[in-house]
């Protein structure tokens, strides 16, 4: 963060002093009224009274001539012959030093104010316009000067927008008394004279007329407005120091109206419309069907009664089949399918050990992987992409200035609500101090403050205090640290805050008058009160009071009802001692203040480590939560995969066994996946480890029940073996299987394609976790249930195998469930009237969804990611609530620019002879209108700063003649010698060899009374120099943001900063970009709709490619499958907006989980219809969802059913929003579209049997015990 110089007023004011009054007589035009220096001043015993004399004007001394040109040239003519000698001149040079330097930015207006003092101090016609009214001891005590109302005019007029870069103020906030918005033209020059100012050591009494006044003439010379240049050659202000040459003000473009159509949201009134118009069709035509077929007696069960039909069971001819190629196709790969599945089951049920033994050393190898298992934690590996703009623009920063520092903060508050009236001393009116900066209360937190500072950590058995954590920018010749706090105008002393100024009857001045002043002129090192205490931080730099105080209204500062207070603390990128040494002190810091308490302070507070801590905090508590969720999920597959027969039989027919090794092989899938991408260093994710879990669970289960259900309903035939039967099982549902899971594993892989990390590293361990799944339950598993058939069969219990009850007979039973599915719920929901209200719902949840996808908010709200009793809640509540200016924002040059030549200068720099298009008047344009760009204040520049400093007029660049070697300001010795001279040369920009010269010296200087315009602290790290300093490689200009509270601000801040930096890089033809810290989080939500549609569309994509081949080429099939997964995605839209869930790479990840997850639910049953040999598509509908549906509903529903609704148990936000809404609703959603509308959409527009497929399977059952299944 920039620190601001200090400054001060007394500048102004020691002007006056050598401008001393002079006493008038009625003696004419050319007499003085003063003339040398006298006695030293009663009120500023530092500084000397004029001498009383008013005889003609004196000749300059010859060693004045030159002094004379430099500050009055104008007085430069003849003789010389003036009202001041050469005394006075140094007296006017000194005490114009710090209005040098702010004010010398803008010609028009230094030049303007160098006339009042000049003419003041010497002009040889003073008796025209001063008067002196108090003479003691020929010293004048008091005068009174007659300015013409014109000539105060102009020069406010010319110095009013005259900014401080390093403050980022204006100029004559420091430099009037009051803010800047309070100043006017006579109040400023009343100011500069007032001898209660503190720094004018007489009286000068302003008198304003343009007319004359009795004998007198006001002072009404020749002024020029800061749009015009000087005689010298001098150019006009700045657009940034002067408003009238900037032309207009820039316009925000105007906001785009919301897209409606009658006043109602478009999006809304088109999908109405449209899915009015489709019930309109969909009615009539499903009426018109029905009427046609009663009136000609027809039914869509026709087909089986048409015995010419290639379809019809009871045709006379099957070997006479009309089946296209791609039928045949699709049938001779099913049937290689069928044939190699099979083949692999039979052997698995023949020699169980050796396949289990070889899984299990191959699970155990690739889990071996987990010891190299490696986590990310830290949240800009998490969502930030190393490739990324943002990542990159971050690392610039940190290789050239260092990584942005730690913070630990405190925003503190009161339940008092009296507030402290204020009487100024100086007539005005009463002024109301809200109770946060009532004295008694400044003291409290003062003592909080104070008690932090002596906060002692330990780390690695070394006591770390905050001085060897902390920011000190002015290190090693101040130590103190930065701490941004209101009572750093204090200097954090109780004994500064408690002084006064005052009499038995009055108080001059306090820490009311104190504070007033500095809120207005933070960078002073002397407020103008009576009490003359700096207002500059203890660390060397200035507090500003937007960054120390919240909840006040415009710049009132006094009405702030919060305080806040910032530790800034060094960070390091690859220094883990140091950074563990931080860490160590912000742990200590969070313990102390979740024990402090006070009745009459309220306090939030956070650290650099808060958020990390509360994430890994939340984590654990919800570790219980997890398990109990898995544990639900473990206990109802175990016993729900046991079909049981007889009460007697139950501890026979149970398969928890079964179920724990179904269960242990879908964990040893995933450990084999983390362990395989561990051992190639892919780092894992939390969400990898939260969500995948879930995701190959509900896959694994899904099949898992498929083939033990298959098995309990399949009888077997006649002369066949149990390896025979389970290798015959195993062909049939085997293919469906491998279409889901390849499908799936296909569609992550694709989604690994992203630059999120957190997507590609799900995607990457998801499709590797789904694949290793199915490969060991079509091989482990397989051997598994054949050792478990032959336990059954040979009535050996359940879990206890050696106990074998006595011989029963065995009978084969269908489930409740099939027969529900397959009795009820089937012939339910595709009856002739139920199918179209299916499709109309869903079509109307579709057409809901579709209305809203656009209005799912993007971002993720940081509050969202802690636990419900998180300490950092309160901070982020309060920091949205009281903060009034957001995050830093750097606009970074990177190297290359040639600061050396005129002409890079001009392209970056904002004071006179700037480009209007340069870098600092692009940002200065922005901030005026920042409601829109976000950029709240005009830039600090440290080229601007640095010509300021190194002018010849200015103290500040000094060099020891003999040495070479800098000479502060605060030096007195006679050998420093200024940098430049006072030639027309001297006094340009420095260029070439001169410019990296001085450049050095600015940012090694500390600001000090005489020189507020050092370097060091502001711009130490702001400017990177190589080759020994000998040039400019990369720099930075810093303002603020405006005040962000929701994702949207931010990531509108992001967009406005690149595109301001864009449009600079464009001007200044050089590369130019804007770093904040918060720009790695939320980048990705520039893209995160692209990214969404991207990945989802890939998905699809794949899904319809795997799902086409498998099906064998049923490309309709494919196109049904897609279709319907697509409307589930949607839908899913639909309830983030319902149900406020925002999009992130969180909620992304989810999405492309869910893609996978509806595969499950939706292509065994298209499957399962495919193969089918049913005549019509009703009837395939039926046994599609009969035979499968009651699988997929037990497998994946309610499994996940229960594990889902104990999430909703936990105290993390984030599980709440993300995994219980976002994966009930994945659950819900697939199972209503692949249990409900699926079977009815394939009831109407299925693909028609595969020809191919019917004559092979009649073929194939003909003459056994499994030809009238084909009946159904």
């Amino acid at each position: 963060m920039g620190l601001l110089p200090q400054t001060r007023l007394l500048p102004c004011l020691l002007l006056f002093t050598l401008l001393s009054v002079g006493h008038f007589k009625s003696v004419g035009a050319d007499h003085c009224v003063w003339y040398g220096e006298c006695d030293p001043s009663v009120k500023v015993p530092d500084k000397k009274y004029n001498c009383n004399y008013t005889g003609p004007p004196k000749p300059l001394e010859p060693e004045g001539y030159e002094l004379l040109m430099e500050l009055c040239p104008d007085l430069d003519y003849g003789n010389r012959s003036i009202c001041c000698n050469v005394d006075q001149l140094r007296t006017l040079k000194g005490s114009l030093q710090l209005p040098l330097q702010f004010l010398s930015r803008c010609p028009a207006c230094f030049f303007n104010l160098m006339t009042l003092f000049c003419e003041l101090t010497c002009s040889p016609h003073q008796s025209q316009f001063m008067k002196s009214t108090n003479v003691t001891k020929n010293n004048v005590i008091e005068v009174q000067y007659y300015i013409g109302q014109t000539f105060a005019n102009a020069m406010y007029n010319a110095c009013k927008d005259v900014q401080a870069p390093l403050s980022n103020s204006p100029a004559l906030s420091l430099l009037c008394g009051k803010d800047a918005s309070q100043c006017n033209a006579t109040n400023w020059i009343e100011y500069l004279f007032d001898i209660n100012n503190g720094q004018t050591p007489f009286s000068i009494v302003p008198k304003f007329s343009d007319a004359p006044v009795s004998v007198f003439n006001p002072m009404n010379n020749h002024t020029f407005n800061c749009t015009e240049g000087l005689d010298d050659g001098s150019g006009p202000c700045s657009c940034q120091d002067c408003t009238p040459a900037c032309g207009p003000m820039p316009v925000p473009p105007p906001v785009l109206p919301p897209w409606t159509i009658l006043g109602l949201d478009a999006m809304v009134v088109i999908m109405w419309l449209s899915y009015m118009g489709f019930l309109l069709v969909f009615v009539g035509a499903v009426v018109g069907t029905w009427c046609y077929r009663k009136r000609t007696i027809m039914s869509e069960y026709g087909p089986i009664l048409d015995s010419n039909s290639p379809l019809s069971l009871n045709s006379d001819n099957p070997d006479q089949v009309n089946a296209s190629c791609c039928e045949t196709l699709g049938e001779r790969f099913e049937n290689s399918m069928r044939i190699v599945f099979s083949s692999w089951g039979s052997f698995c049920v023949r020699h169980p050990l050796l396949v289990i033994l070889g899984t299990v050393a191959l699970v155990t190898a690739a889990s071996g992987g987990l010891f190299y298992m490696r986590i990310i934690t830290d949240p800009v590996e998490l969502w930030s992409s190393p490739d990324s703009q943002a990542r990159q623009e971050k690392d610039y920063f940190d290789n050239h200035f260092g990584p942005f520092f730690r913070t630990a903060q405190l925003i503190i508050t009161t339940p008092l609500t009296e507030p402290d009236m204020y009487d100024p001393y100086f007539p005005g009116p009463m002024v109301p101090f809200h109770p946060v900066l009532t004295i008694d209360f400044l003291h409290q937190v003062l003592d909080l403050q104070l008690s932090i500072e002596d906060i002692v950590a330990t780390y690695e058995g070394q006591n770390v205090t905050l001085n060897d954590v902390c920011l000190s920018p002015l290190a090693p010749y101040n130590n103190n640290c930065t701490i941004l706090s209101v009572l750093n105008y204090f200097q954090n002393s109780h004994e500064a805050l408690d002084r006064s100024i005052g009499d038995g009857f009055y108080i001059y001045a306090d820490y009311h008058s104190h504070f007033l002043f500095c809120v207005g002129a933070p960078a002073s090192l002397n407020d103008t009160t009576m009490l003359h205490d700096p207002c500059l931080g203890t660390y060397g730099g200035p507090v500003f009071p937007w960054l120390a105080l919240g909840g006040y209204d415009g710049t009132n500062y006094n009405n702030a009802t919060a305080l806040v207070i910032t530790f800034p603390l060094n960070n390091y990128k690859d220094d883990t001692e140091h950074k563990g040494k931080a860490m160590a002190w912000e742990k200590e810091f969070i313990n102390f203040m979740k024990n402090y308490s006070h009745p009459n302070l309220t306090v939030s507070f956070s650290a650099e480590r808060s958020i990390e801590d509360e994430i890994n905090r939340e984590s654990n508590s919800d570790i219980s939560t997890i398990l109990l969720s898995y544990a639900i999920m473990f206990i109802y597959i175990s016993l729900a995969l046991g079909h049981i027969e007889s009460c007697g039989r139950i501890l026979v027919d149970s398969k928890i066994s079964l179920g724990i090794a179904g269960i242990l092989i879908v964990l040893s899938s995933v450990a084999s996946s983390l362990g395989i991408f561990s051992y190639f260093g892919v780092p894992l994710t939390l969400i990898v480890i939260e969500v995948i879990p879930f995701l190959v669970l509900a896959v694994g289960v899904d099949n898992i029940f498929i083939i033990v259900q298959t098995y309990q309903r399949d009888e077997r035939l006649p002369q066949e073996e149990l390896h025979q039967q389970i290798g015959r099982i195993l062909g049939d549902v085997a293919p469906s299987m491998f279409l889901s899971s390849f499908s799936e594993t296909v569609a992550f892989l694709l989604g690994a394609l992203s630059n999120m990390p957190a997507v590609r590293t799900f995607s990457l361990f998801a499709g590797l976790a789904v694949f290793i799944d199915f490969l060991l339950q079509i091989s482990c598993f397989v051997s598994l249930l054949g050792l478990d058939a032959k336990r059954q069969e040979g009535n050996r219990l359940d879990m206890c195998c050696c106990v074998k009850l006595p011989e029963g007979q065995e009978t084969k039973t269908e489930g409740c469930l099939f027969r529900f599915f397959k009795k009820v719920y089937a012939p339910f929901v595709l009856s002739e009237w139920v199918r179209p209200i299916v499709v109309a719902v869903f079509v109307g949840m579709l057409s809901f969804s579709v209305a809203v996808v656009n209005k799912v908010e993007v971002g993720l709200d940081q509050k969202l990611s802690m636990p419900d009793d998180s300490y950092v809640l309160d901070y982020f509540k309060n920091l949205s609530e009281y903060l009034h200016t957001g995050a830093p924002v750097y606009f970074v040059v990177e190297d290359g620019l040639d600061y050396r030549s005129l002409e890079g200068q001009n392209a970056v720099c904002g004071g006179v002879g700037c480009n209007n298009d340069s870098l600092v008047q692009q940002v200065y344009a922005a901030s005026q209108i920042s409601n829109y760009t976000t950029m709240a204040y005009t830039p600090s520049s440290w080229l601007d700063d640095y010509f300021d400093w190194v002018k010849p007029r200015s103290s500040c660049c000094r060099f020891y003649n003999g040495s070479g070697a800098f000479c502060n300001a605060s030096v007195v010795d006679p050998s420093c010698v200024h940098c430049r001279p006072m030639t027309p040369e001297g006094k340009q920009r420095p260029t070439g060899e001169d410019f990296m010269h001085f450049l050095p010296m600015f940012l090694s200087d500390n600001p000090n009374p005489k020189c507020g315009k050092g370097g060091h602290a502001a711009y130490a790290s702001a400017v990177d120099l190589l080759k020994n300093g000998t040039e400019v490689g990369a720099t930075y200009f810093m303002t603020y943001h405006t005040i962000l509270k929701e994702s949207p601000d931010y990531i509108t801040a992001l967009k406005m900063a690149r595109d301001l930096a864009r449009n600079i890089s464009d001007t200044v033809n050089h590369k130019v970009f804007a770093y904040s810290v918060f720009y790695v989080f939320y980048e990705q939500y520039l893209t995160i709709t692209y990214d969404t549609a991207l990945n989802l569309c890939v998905s699809l994509l794949a899904i319809f490619m795997v799902t086409a081949v498998l099906l064998g080429f049923e490309l309709w099939s494919a196109v049904l499958v897609s279709c319907t997964i697509a409307m589930i995605l949607v839908n899913m839209f639909g309830v983030m907006w319902l149900w406020s869930i925002s999009l992130n790479a969180v909620s992304l990840v989810n999405l492309v989980m869910s893609c996978g997850i509806s595969v499950e639910f939706c292509s065994h049953i298209v499957r399962a219809f495919s193969v089918s040999v049913k005549s019509s598509r009703v009837e395939r509908a039926q046994e599609a969802l009969a035979t499968m549906g009651s699988s997929v509903f037990s497998g994946i529903t309610l499994t996940k059913f229960g594990g889902i609704l104990i999430l909703a148990l936990s105290k993390s936000q984030i599980f709440q929003v993300f995994y219980f809404r976002m994966y009930l609703a994945i659950v819900l959603l697939g199972a209503t579209h692949g249990l409900i509308f699926l079977p009815v959409l394939l009831s109407y527009i299925g693909p028609s049997a595969n020809k191919a497929k019917v004559a092979a399977a009649n073929i194939r059952f003909a003459g056994t015990e499994r030809e009238h299944l084909l009946n159904y």
